[in-house]
């Protein structure tokens, strides 16, 4: 990356936070490279992740722009927080624009309790969805998933686990896509990816993933604050977590192939990390068609959790789930690609979306959007660091020109995992926290250093950008109140 610098020399201001890459910047760019950052956020950026959108938009088939979302950061390839769409036929698929955890998602849960409900019981609820909801790096799960009932969940998504007992209907209705990606298929999933996957379904895994009790503490819009069941004062529920072992092993085996397949197909990569391949090619299809089965297992996998989740808080208030109110708010997929209808230049066109630590942020009317909330939007997921605030936005109309209908997917980190660990000391972190009045329970004390507040941006800062670019606008603000990590 030995222009890294000068690309951040060429950055051009387009709008107040628009920022663009222009062509020329860097020899084969098809595209620009549109960043989407305040002020305050352009100084954070590392210029190695502008260097990342240049190069996606070297990729064959790229429409539009090479993307980066408030809260991108550098990752393998595309920058975390990249966006880029693909021409169904003249473009390129790559495992690159997803990353390993695929489908790393969000959920949120909606309670009828209020903080003065939860917070006397705080640790008790906190020990006993640690208890409950296994974490950490090779946490296992009480489901040991047979072979065919795997193939089912690859297939089926979060309808596996509603069929199973582990939710109901309205779950499904909640959830982008129903919790499922149609077209998958089973055939190129290795005997690897396979046994890593068995254990784990319902298991929350190490790293940034989390379930954590928040409260309601500021609304922005009250009519769709009302439309999606919210309130000021009110408890809600955040689960983030992906596909586990097996989207990881999904990405590393086909990352081989595809790599092969660059070279076969003689496709000029800036950077091996972009390995693609045709998107009509064998080798495109046979990853995509394996991705969607990781996707669909990570829904699985929040579904799990949501139900043992609503099963402890149940145990604790001494309340049937009815009564306590817990509907699923909504469930929105990071590290993914889909093929997708878009306007380009004035055009309809089949697209292969790729948004990697993005999110979708579908606006009011939209087909995809669950007939609920039809009228106002999407709901718009974006966590906070530890221990920082969370938002509840909904997809605008501008989200479908800036950014194929798609927003940043939380706050974005500034310092690596490495740095972290040297720099903080997890109890430390968690004393700190306790002190505010927010209980952290982890797998280990590392983890916690990994995951300080300062190791992240702002979310606020993030989320105000999306905000003012009409991309997803604020409806509530959430605050921690008990945190289960990796």
């Amino acid at each position: 990356m030995e222009d890294a610098g000068n690309i951040k020399e060429s950055l051009k201001r387009i709008d107040d936070n628009i920022w663009e890459i222009p062509i020329g910047s860097k020899p084969g760019m098809n595209v620009p490279g549109r960043i989407y950052l305040s002020d305050k956020l352009i100084h954070d950026l590392e210029p190695e992740a502008l260097d990342q959108v240049a190069n996606v938009a070297m990729l064959p088939g790229i429409q539009k722009y090479s993307m980066a979302m408030p809260d991108a950061h550098l990752g393998y390839g595309f920058p975390i927080g990249g966006v880029a769409a693909f021409d169904e036929e003249e473009g390129v698929i790559s495992p690159g624009g997803v990353g390993f955890d695929i489908n790393c998602g969000v959920r949120l849960i909606r309670s009828n309790l209020t903080v003065e409900d939860v917070r006397p019981v705080m640790k008790e609820l906190t020990d006993k969805l640690f208890q409950a909801v296994p974490a950490g790096v090779g946490s296992k799960s009480r489901i040991r998933a047979s072979e065919s009932e795997l193939d089912d969940i690859f297939l089926h998504g979060s309808r596996w686990a509603v069929e199973n007992g582990y939710g109901v209907e309205a779950d499904l209705e909640h959830c982008e896509g129903g919790g499922c990606i149609k077209g998958g298929d089973t055939r190129h999933i290795s005997a690897k990816a396979r046994k890593r996957g068995r254990p784990q379904a319902g298991t929350l895994g190490s790293g940034n993933h989390f379930l954590e009790a928040q409260y309601i503490d500021k609304i922005y819009d009250q009519e769709v604050a009302d439309n999606f069941g919210l309130e000021e004062g009110q408890v809600t529920f955040m689960i983030h977590c992906g596909s586990r072992g097996t989207g990881h092993q999904i990405c590393t085996d086909h990352l081989r192939t595809i790599s092969q397949a660059a070279k076969k197909y003689k496709i000029a990569l800036p950077d091996k990390q972009l390995a693609c391949a045709p998107a009509q090619s064998d080798e495109a299809q046979n990853y995509f068609r394996s991705m969607i089965c990781a996707a669909n297992y990570a829904w699985n996998n929040r579904q799990i959790i949501t139900h043992w989740t609503r099963e402890i808080i149940s145990e604790v208030f001494r309340s049937d789930i009815d009564e306590l109110g817990l509907d699923l708010v909504y469930d929105v997929a990071h590290n993914v690609a889909k093929l997708e209808e878009h306007n380009v230049d004035g055009k309809k066109k089949n697209v292969y979306v790729h948004r990697k630590g993005a999110t979708r942020a579908f606006p009011p009317g939209h087909k995809d959007v669950p007939q609920a909330y039809r009228d106002v939007g999407q709901p718009v997921l974006i966590p906070g660091s530890m221990g920082t605030a969370s938002f509840v936005l909904h997809g605008a109309e501008a989200s479908m020109d800036i950014s194929f209908g798609s927003a940043c997917h939380g706050a974005g980190r500034v310092m690596s995992r490495a740095h972290a660990k040297k720099e903080f000391y997890g109890e430390d972190i968690k004393s700190e926290l306790e002190k505010s009045g927010i209980i952290v329970r982890a797998a280990h004390p590392s983890m916690i250093a990994e995951e300080a507040p300062s190791v992240y941006k702002s979310s606020s800062d993030v989320v105000n950008v999306v905000h003012d670019l009409g991309i997803a606008r604020k409806v509530a603000r959430m605050m921690p109140l008990g945190v289960v990590k990796g």
